[in-house]
């Protein structure tokens, strides 16, 4: 199919990417980011005399994204054990088109910052410091004064900055350190395991009470390397097999148990150690995973 006709079957598909982009940093879920572009998609369809499309839509979605976060807090009061992001395999899919310095993240551990901001804070910042639209127009899209915006902006940016670990980790050491985590586990070195970890590392697992997880994030370089090789113990006669993937843009793992995808595995790297480590059970959250490598 050519491209005019690709433009004519789905008026967003220029807008697309970044639409998705905004409303997965926005919700922290792929699944909720596609059912706000297409409900986008139905009020841009039936829009009349729409002068510029895409500030239409990027309005649409924003002002969606805080209505389901409004929805999302209440939900968050019963979710059965700490809440991770939804992870995305396919981060070209969610670019932001922008030239920022958050343009190309879209790591958990900015997107746990992220969560922890006031929606109106969340969207100020997502729209200006990300996606590169003035305040002007931001006041126009989420209903506030121009100074209001900058205001929500700047609080925004203090915490994230604040909350979010200093990108320091190139890929290549990024990946051998998921690669040593990983022969450490698997080995039971609890002292080379530990090595690895920050002192003050953290663990997060999220099974949504779908799955059985820790209730509690894991504190401490010490507690979390137990954890793991008490993890990797108690699983000793299943068939494990981890995949390499890219996971939030990051080298991480899909580990299969018995031939059934059990969970992502993702880092967040401080320099030369690992600073968190994010588990996502879930089965719900993992519905975008790829398919197993053929062996």
């Amino acid at each position: 199919m050519s491209s005019s006709k690709r433009r004519e079957s789905d008026p967003i598909a220029p807008y697309r990417r970044r639409l998705l982009g905004l409303a997965y940093r926005m919700l922290g879920s792929r699944t909720d980011a596609d059912d706000v572009v297409q409900d986008a998609y139905l009020r841009f369809a039936d829009a009349r005399d729409v002068r510029n499309p895409e500030a239409f839509l990027v309005t649409v979605v924003t002002r969606l994204c805080l209505d389901r976060l409004k929805s999302a807090k209440a939900q968050r009061e019963i979710y059965v054990g700490p809440w991770l992001p939804e992870p995305i395999f396919d981060t070209d899919g969610l670019s932001a088109e922008a030239a920022t310095e958050l343009a190309d993240d879209l790591s958990f551990a900015l997107l746990l910052a992220l969560d922890r901001l006031s929606p109106l804070e969340r969207a100020a910042f997502l729209l200006h410091d990300v996606f590169e639209i003035s305040f002007a127009e931001i006041a126009a899209m989420i209903g506030r004064s121009e100074p209001a915006c900058r205001q929500l902006a700047t609080r925004a940016r203090h915490a994230v900055r604040d909350q979010r670990p200093a990108p320091a980790a190139t890929p290549d050491r990024h990946a051998h350190l998921m690669k040593a985590f990983m022969e450490a586990v698997a080995s039971g070195d609890l002292s080379q395991l530990t090595g690895l970890l920050r002192e003050d590392a953290v663990a997060v697992t999220d099974g949504g009470g779908r799955k059985s997880a820790a209730l509690n994030p894991i504190m401490g370089a010490d507690k979390v390397a137990r954890f793991f090789i008490g993890l990797a113990g108690k699983n000793a006669r299943r068939d494990i097999r981890a995949e390499p993937a890219m996971i939030n843009g990051a080298v991480g793992a899909l580990l299969y148990m018995d031939g059934e995808l059990d969970h992502s595995l993702s880092m967040a790297i401080d320099g030369d150690r690992i600073a968190a480590i994010y588990i996502v059970r879930n089965p719900d959250k993992l519905r975008h995973a790829p398919a197993p490598a053929a062996h």
